[in-house]
């Protein structure tokens, strides 16, 4: 029997090591751990690893010298790296130096689960069906989409995809992006409602030495870390008017100008972008310039939300359940009821924390309708009496549906949710505790 895949893991944070750790293991790999640059570039040379994650930054030197140490080998080991939180320099310094791949801090576990499968060069059909959790489901709806990506794979036409926030837009960008001839080159995801409009353009396009305070050496954007692959724009609705004039620009020049340079360079990039919002109702509005509209909607699709494919909730339901160490767990008939009767404004992400909170509550491997913890569902407002009674309920559940599209939305950094949503931190945190959120 060929042994398991084993993976070193490098970062001087212990509680993340863990994290990691018992993820990895519950996929059925191997880790090894080191705490420092010296540490991994002992292990390497002693033990062979088919995959190496490390963090940018260690108290004795930087990710960039374990990329260096990895790619060295006789048989190079492949290497993602991790960032804090929306430093794109690090993400592209990292993916010009080798590394195939970056995750940011905090690190989201799906996320980590895609990497390390797409690193592990997993057999495409099984990535096609198994690593993308939201493309589970063997409803007409399901089928659809899957056929739909597996054609839109053979082009390198821009795709819109639209969807509820959870409903696994990057999972199916990710999909095409695997499924085609850039599969090889890199996916870079772009939350473009995280940057700030003041960083945009540098964290886009890159800058020269000297452009700014601060910038003390050429450095690339996203675009060049993207060359040869796909760029993938999420929350597209949220870039500027004055961004959204300079990406236009490129997509049509296929050409970036660095900040500070006065010459172009060229791109090739496959452009897939996303929104919870409704574009075409952006540019009617004037909050989104049509031109920008129709460069990057030249194919659309949609994803379902999962309260339209109620009858893929079980089959999600297990296979998530078997992704959290649950392989033993069995769902009652009431708990699998409640999943069905639940709106789940979160979609699969929400399934996916309902049941990893219940998986801790669940006594004898048996998780109940109370383990799951869902809220009342929403009632119906077609106007009859009562309809929106009792009130407290009713708007508990709206504030819990607009907190949860917020965190998607900020990839879960709840001081940019508080901004999105008008609120303070602090009464964000007294609403997150109230509404029992995690």
């Amino acid at each position: 029997m060929a042994n398991s895949p084993r993976i070193l893991l490098v970062d001087d944070e212990p509680d993340l090591l863990d994290l990691m750790e018992l993820t990895l293991v519950k996929m059925g790999l191997e880790t090894d751990r080191a705490v420092s640059v010296a540490e991994a570039q002992a292990r390497l040379k002693q033990t062979h690893y088919d995959l190496c994650l490390t963090d940018m930054r260690l108290g004795d030197g930087e990710g960039l010298e374990v990329i260096a140490a990895a790619s060295a080998l006789a048989a190079p080991v492949p290497v993602a790296v991790i960032t804090a939180y929306g430093n794109a320099g690090n993400a592209v310094a990292a993916l010009k130096a080798g590394a195939f791949d970056y995750l940011a801090k905090p690190v989201a576990l799906d996320q980590l689960r895609a990497l390390v499968k797409s690193a592990l060069k997993i057999p495409e059909a099984m990535q096609a069906d198994n690593s993308a959790r939201d493309l589970i489901g063997q409803s007409a709806t399901m089928q659809d989409i899957r056929a739909r990506i597996a054609k839109l794979a053979r082009t390198q036409a821009p795709v819109h995809i639209a969807g509820e926030s959870g409903s696994g837009k990057e999972l199916a960008a990710r999909l095409i992006h695997r499924l085609g001839n850039r599969a090889d080159k890199p996916f870079v995801a772009v939350n473009c409602g995280a940057i700030p409009e003041t960083l945009m353009e540098s964290e886009f396009f890159g800058y020269r030495k000297g452009a700014f305070t601060g910038a003390d050496a050429d450095r690339n954007g996203f675009f060049q870390a993207a060359d040869g692959g796909t760029l993938f724009l999420d929350e597209v609705a949220d870039l500027p008017l004055s961004m959204q004039v300079k990406l236009l620009r490129v997509l049509q020049e296929k050409k970036v100008r660095k900040v500070g340079a006065t010459t172009e360079e060229p791109v090739d990039v496959r452009i897939i972008s996303a929104t919870h919002q409704n574009l075409a109702a952006l540019v009617e509005s004037g909050r989104f310039r049509q031109d920008l509209y129709y460069r990057l909607n030249v194919i659309d699709l949609v994803m379902p939300s999962l309260r339209d494919r109620v009858e893929d909730i079980h089959e999600m339901a297990r296979f998530l359940l078997d992704k959290l160490g649950g392989a033993e767990v069995k769902l009652d008939r009431d708990a699998e009821k409640a999943l069905s009767a639940y709106a789940f404004p979160g979609n699969v992400r929400e399934l996916e924390n309902t049941l990893e909170r219940a998986l801790a509550l669940c006594e004898d491997q048996h998780i109940t309708a109370a383990d799951l913890s869902l809220a009342p569902a929403l009632p119906a407002t077609n106007g009859a009496p009562g309809s929106k009674y009792p009130l407290q309920d009713y708007l508990d559940q709206m504030e819990r549906v607009a907190i949860l599209e917020a965190l998607e939305q900020t990839r879960h950094n709840k001081t940019a949710a508080a901004r999105v949503l008008g609120v303070t931190f602090r009464s964000l945190r007294y609403r997150l505790e109230r509404l029992g959120i995690e």
